[in-house]
């Protein structure tokens, strides 16, 4: 970008030369877990270059990731909490197949990476540098053979937990089980780090971050999170851990998930399940009476939409609180089914970094944002490993 009156820098086109540059790492996108429950697993039967025409849409596809100046993506291998327990492990190693195949299918638009320095080759050469994170540590089934089968195929970071308490870690969204990591936690995160495999703390409880950054040497990261003193949600990241995850030189990657970016949103939903839940008190037995008086509540309450700016506003105070040096993105599209305004898919990345630059985002900043923050991380748990 330069610093011209024509072109000051926070021109569209100024902002696309940037990230085309950049390169633009995003840190969690459920595509694969998409070709999963829609398509059997079979990344062949559809057309992931243009994916607009399906029904419902998709957020991604391959055109608009190119439009969207994406040069690195983690694909998510999501390992769904009903399997938490028995077929875990399938469920985690048929995900990563997924993504693999996926990725082999196209090799003029996408490149395997498990590396910094692969993510900056595959951008050299024109590709989209495609990345595994295995999102819920039941995945690996209270295992370490397994995590390092996961490793060996490509994995480089793992979401400690999910949704679920595991044997050895609490969740977030449940009552506290261990308060924290257990010691077999505490072990599993110690091999992460031997192996070189980043430690994802989305999706786990304050104690269980801590306990974690406690015992890493190596920085941890927050894959898809955004800050809990803007939206006070369970799954946000409060200010005392962005400040321990920025001491232990880790990144933030926030997130487009609406609950979590949005107050309104969030009350909406929690009004709306507790509705739910008064309508099946009332009339257990009559099901089609409870969807009729649902449709009736949604009329009187619409349901409100965040928007680009709540996004911008959770980037802004993980700025402020953690440094730029610690923030990234890590949008969760594809895993979610609503989307913030003007953030519709991942195209929109460029209208993101455009309203940041209005906003007084300096280019070093943007730069660090985009993809810089997560290279160095990615160095730092490369160099600790061994």
């Amino acid at each position: 970008m330069t610093d011209s009156p024509a072109d000051d820098g926070r021109t569209p086109a100024a902002v696309e030369r940037l990230l085309r540059d950049a390169p633009l790492i995003d840190g969690h996108n459920d595509l694969a877990h998409q070709i999963r429950v829609r398509f059997g697993g079979d990344p062949e039967a559809f057309d992931a270059r243009d994916a607009r025409a399906l029904e419902p849409p998709l957020h991604t596809d391959l055109t608009r990731l190119r439009r969207g100046c994406v040069g690195g993506q983690f694909w998510a291998a999501y390992v769904p909490v009903e399997t938490a327990g028995a077929g875990a492990a399938r469920a985690m190693f048929e995900q990563i197949d997924v993504v693999r195949r996926f990725v082999a299918r196209y090799p003029d638009l996408l490149a395997p990476a498990t590396s910094a320095d692969e993510i900056e080759s595959a951008r050299d050469r024109g590709v989209i540098a495609s990345l595994v994170g295995v999102e819920g540590g039941h995945g690996i089934e209270d295992s370490a053979a397994l995590l390092r089968a996961a490793f060996a195929l490509g994995a480089r970071y793992l979401t400690l937990v999910h949704n679920v308490h595991t044997a050895w870690a609490d969740c977030a969204v449940q009552e506290p089980l261990h308060g924290g990591l257990t010691a077999d936690g505490r072990a599993l995160v110690r091999e992460m780090n031997r192996l070189g495999m980043l430690v994802d703390l989305s999706h786990a409880a304050p104690a269980t971050m801590a306990d974690a950054l406690r015992c890493s040497r190596a920085p941890a990261a927050c894959t898809h999170s955004g800050a809990r003193s803007v939206t006070d949600h369970p799954r946000n990241v409060p200010d005392e851990i962005l400040e321990r995850i920025a001491e232990a030189d880790g990144i933030v990657m926030a997130t487009f998930v609406p609950q979590f970016v949005c107050a309104a949103v969030r009350d909406h939903r929690v009004a709306r399940r507790a509705e739910s839940a008064r309508l099946r008190e009332r009339y257990p037995d009559r099901p089609e009476r409870r969807r009729r008086a649902l449709r009736e509540w949604d009329g009187l309450h619409p349901a409100p939409r965040a928007s680009l700016a709540d996004v911008v506003g959770h980037l802004e105070h993980l700025r402020a609180v953690a440094g730029v040096e610690h923030v990234g993105i890590g949008s969760d599209f594809d895993g979610i089914e609503e989307v913030p305004t003007g953030l519709e898919d991942v195209a929109a990345y460029p209208a993101l970094f455009a309203r940041l630059a209005r906003a007084g985002w300096s280019e070093p900043e943007l730069r660090a944002l985009a993809g810089g923050n997560l290279l160095r991380v990615l160095r730092a748990v490369q160099a600790a490993a061994g």
